[in-house]
């Protein structure tokens, strides 16, 4: 990922506004930007917008054959992508280091929380289970990724249903939404990512960084949470060490 670099003198107005608790988009420190989310035709189909930042989010599933060490559990499969459409910084194709980590990151606060009941999308234990898959797309970059796609995978899993199915000795049968109402995903809770940004070495934070705000940060703390208070994942990034209650007066 390549981008152009803000020069000196943005920097440093950037930092004295940050210093001086101003926001340039008018917000104050602990303000998010308006979410606004829109559904597509198909179930499990949604674009989050969190202010200009986009995410466009679509559920697929497919009966697959079941993991070997989890015989009984369906498969939960997440895949973010960030296109040169949301900013030419992106390079198409490539595996960039800030992708890896996004898509770490979901994994951990939506697939290893255990949001979804895996139980539930087992068919046939040991031969059919349904695999389901979150695409997450990125259609404009204006920072805090991470906060736009766990919103938008927790609102496409939420809106998306599996067709329904029968088992009769060996045969599985699938049937059409014609023919029986599609079932909706089994969802122990709803885990949301938020992010804090730190500046002067964490002397100074912001809540939902824009994207130029995340250009002058020092490090980034990310923390899911569900309605139940429960910390579902917590990240730190930038080598910022940040105290006891720092940390508990964010959560």
């Amino acid at each position: 990922m390549k981008e152009t670099p803000l020069s000196n003198c943005e920097r440093r107005f950037l930092l004295r506004a940050i210093e001086e608790k101003k926001r340039l988009d008018g917000r104050q420190t602990y303000d998010y930007r308006s979410i606004k989310i829109s559904f597509g035709t198909d179930y499990g189909c949604c674009i989050v917008e969190l202010g200009k930042t986009r995410v466009l989010g679509q559920v697929s599933c497919e009966l697959v054959s079941p993991k070997l060490n989890r015989a009984t559990e369906g498969i939960l499969f997440f895949n973010l992508e960030l296109s040169q459409m949301a900013a030419p910084a992106f390079e198409p194709g490539r595996q960039s280091d800030l992708l890896v980590k996004l898509n770490r990151l979901l994994e951990r606060c939506l697939r290893n929380s255990k949001c979804i009941d895996t139980e539930s999308l087992c068919v046939v234990a040991g031969e059919k289970v349904w695999q389901i898959r979150v695409d997450l797309h990125l259609l404009n970059h204006d920072g805090n990724i991470i906060d736009a796609a766990s919103i938008a995978a927790v609102v496409a899993l939420c809106h998306f249903r599996r067709p329904d199915v029968s088992v009769q000795g060996d045969e599985v049968t699938l049937y059409t939404p014609e023919e029986r109402d599609p079932v909706p995903l089994s969802i122990h809770h709803m885990p949301i990512c938020v992010s804090f940004a730190f500046f002067q070495q964490g002397t100074y934070l912001l809540v939902d960084p824009n994207e130029r705000e995340e250009r002058v940060m020092d490090g980034l703390l990310v923390i899911a949470m569900n309605k139940h208070r429960e910390i579902c994942t917590i990240q730190s990034s930038g080598g910022i060490m940040l105290l006891k209650d720092q940390v508990s007066t964010l959560t």
